[in-house]
């Protein structure tokens, strides 16, 4: 049988960073590459390349962790071997790619990679101390992301590391027990590693800075790379048996190369960039919307089927104790009169959730759902089962409250008979559930049996621009800058800088800007690195002043909701709007009036029926007023039809649809 291992009595060979020849090959490469563009016109100047190559040359530091003492077949010290450290050497040619102002990238190496060291000496029961030592070297195929964060030169990378194992030799050394030095030396132990893994599959994650070594007006570019990446022990058990495995640090540099194009225009190298300062003026009074959001006791169902949609917010059990319907929680990106009002469809969706809340806290009421079908009364019935069901289980409210029907048609149908337009839609409309009830607690005022809910307020604040920030627009930097960055100099000298930056806008707070001081004149300079390199420096002025929070003026807002093709205010909502809406008005207010259609029906039918819907109320509003002997407020009266720029909410639902047959009133305080 032939031997894996050799004995040597020669010293053993220790590896060292001097001996590198990484620094000749840098000089080397540096001076031809140098050479080689020394040769190129200068007059033409060209882009960054968007392809790389070139070398990557460095050290690795490897870490061992864990225990080995079966070396191979042949040969086991009398003790095991823990931990250890070595350097070794990386050396592999790469590509990359990158296009110029581009945040990500790839990158690919290949090459040799050595993860010698020495693991830590030992002493064996005879008091004689033992050395293990390796030369464990790879092919290693390295592909990874490449991404520069502030699409700058630094940059971040990461990806597989695949390794296929080259060198897998050892070196054993023991040496004499000390109370013994004419003891004769045991022989060195040479040979290979047994149960060596063929091909390791590991990862890394590493970061580098570009350094340019070329100007704008050579065609092939240079850059000098020094990088450091991390390559845990995710993997990298070099053998199939025990517990030794390897954590590397490497360090190093890379010198990558690359031909750019000429620049077509060479009168105009780079673009032109626009640069401006704004500053919002401070907003002395902001308007505060209370809004008393009618609930539509409607929730509709999807055509075919018995289930409550998905679009409706449904709880479990656990979640009910801390459900309560003045804190419905809602989000919207849109202000208080904007044209989409997510924040008031939130709040229906919980329309269930409410309802069920109210009749657990008002044990006496009691409700009928209704629900209709195209399909029969039967399917209506399931549909009012599945209503019925949630707020028995979830909500435990006795069955006994809850009454159900099934028919064809709501009593108050969208289809009438004789109609041939949109029908479609019309009949999405009546695919629903109808809550009745005559309990006042549940109901809008002065309401009963198949009317509105009680509604609930919102209060919202409109989203304006935050006056506390200072807006910097660099109008083209996108197309012309790789970064741009920004330095402020106050009256007293002092500078702040910023950056760096690759949009065209940004946004910095004038806190961050004034830190302690109350108010200040500053200069800006906005300095800007063009794709060919050059520098572009533009300045502005610019006084800032802390921000002061406005005051708050507070507005209200009601609604009335018709039922499709309704012009004339319906009977229970006149009450309403005299003996709730009309006292709200303060003296010498505003009331804007402003109506709205669904989408169902001739444009110029719906804006036509929106201005007889806004006139309705307030006509309603101003007999009350006259009768409590006013005359003090002014009207404003809009009808906007089916406008989808300007309508509440958005027609792709049949509660949206609803919800658009409405009139808002906005009462306002006297100016």
């Amino acid at each position: 049988m032939k031997s894996n291992f050799k004995l040597s009595t020669g010293p053993c060979q220790a590896w060292s960073l001097n001996k590198l020849p990484l620094k000749n090959f840098i000089l080397t490469v540096s001076l031809f590459l140098t050479t080689l563009t020394s040769v190129q016109a200068q007059e033409v100047q060209y882009s960054n390349p968007s392809w790389w190559f070139g070398a990557a040359a460095g050290a690795n530091f490897n870490f061992y962790r864990g225990s080995t003492q079966v070396l191979n077949e042949n040969f086991t010290p009398p003790t095991a071997f823990h931990d250890g450290f070595g350097a070794g050497l990386y050396l592999a040619p790469l590509l990359e790619y990158h296009r110029p102002n581009s945040a990500w990238g790839f990158m690919f190496q290949a090459g040799y990679d050595s993860r010698r060291g020495n693991f830590d000496q030992v002493m064996t029961p005879c008091n004689c101390p033992e050395d293990l030592s390796t030369k464990l070297s790879y092919l290693t195929i390295e592909p990874s992301i490449r991404l520069a964060p502030f699409k700058s030169n630094f940059y971040l990378y990461g990806g597989p590391r695949l390794a296929f194992n080259l060198d897998k030799s050892f070196v054993y050394e023991q040496g004499i027990n000390p109370n013994f030095p004419n003891q004769t030396p045991t022989p060195n132990v040479e040979g290979d590693f047994s149960e060596v893994e063929e091909t390791i599959l590991s990862m890394q994650i590493g970061m580098g800075y570009d350094i340019p070594l070329s100007s704008a007006n050579r065609k092939t570019k240079f850059v000098l790379s020094p990088f450091v990446a991390f390559q845990p022990y995710f993997g990298q058990n070099p053998r199939a048996v025990e517990t030794w495995n390897l954590t590397t640090v490497r360090a190093g540099v890379a010198l990558k190369f690359g031909r750019g194009k000429a620049i077509e225009n060479t009168n105009i190298v780079d673009g032109e960039v626009q640069f401006s300062v704004a500053q919002p003026e401070n907003v002395l009074v902001e308007n505060r919307v209370r809004e008393v959001f009618p609930l539509r006791n409607y929730i509709f169902f999807n055509v075919g089927s018995t289930e409550i949609p998905s679009r409706y917010v449904l709880l479990n059990k656990d979640q009910v104790k801390d459900f309560k319907e003045d804190q419905v929680q809602f989000s919207s990106s849109k202000n208080a009169t904007g044209a989409r009002s997510e924040r008031q469809m939130v709040v229906y969706y919980n329309v269930i959730n409410i309802l069920g809340d109210r009749m657990q806290k008002n044990p006496s009421t009691t409700i009928k759902l209704v629900g209709s079908s195209e399909k029969g009364p039967d399917d209506g019935r399931a549909m009012a089962q599945s209503v019925k069901d949630y707020l028995t289980s979830v909500f435990s409210i006795n069955s006994s409250r809850i009454t159900i029907e099934g028919r064809t048609k709501p009593v108050v149908a969208s289809e009438q008979p004789g109609g041939t337009n949109e029908l479609l839609l019309l009949r999405e409309g009546d695919q629903r559930v109808t809550i009745e009830s005559n309990s006042p607690e549940l109901l809008m005022e002065f309401q009963s049996g198949d009317a509105p809910l009680k509604p609930i307020e919102i209060y919202a604040t409109p989203q304006n621009v935050n006056t506390d920030d200072i807006t910097f627009n660099v109008a083209g930097s996108k197309e012309v800058f790789s970064t741009w960055f920004l330095e402020l100099k106050d009256e007293n000298g002092k500078v702040k800088k910023f950056g760096p930056y690759t949009e065209d806008k940004v946004i910095i707070s004038r806190k961050l800007i004034l830190q302690n001081q109350k108010q200040g004149n500053f200069n800006v300079k906005m300095t800007g690195t063009t794709l060919t390199g050059k520098t572009v420096v533009k300045d502005a002025t610019v006084y800032i002043l802390t921000y002061v929070a406005p005051k708050v003026q507070e507005s209200i807002r009601f609604s009335v909701i018709y039922e499709f093709n309704e012009s004339k205010s319906i009977a229970i909502y006149e009450k309403y709007l005299t003996e709730i809406v009309t006292p709200k008005i303060p003296v010498g207010g505003t009331v804007i009036i402003k109506g709205y259609t669904d989408i169902i029906g001739e444009e110029s039918y719906n804006k036509n029926l929106s201005l007889a819907r806004a006139n309705d109320v307030k006509s309603i509003i101003e007999k009350s007023l006259a009768k409590a002997g006013r005359n003090d407020v002014k009207f404003e009266v809009y009808g906007s039809g089916e406008d989808e720029s300007k309508s509440p909410f958005e027609n792709k639902y049949p509660e949206e649809r609803f919800y658009n047959r409405t009139v808002v009133i906005d009462i306002l305080p006297a100016q």
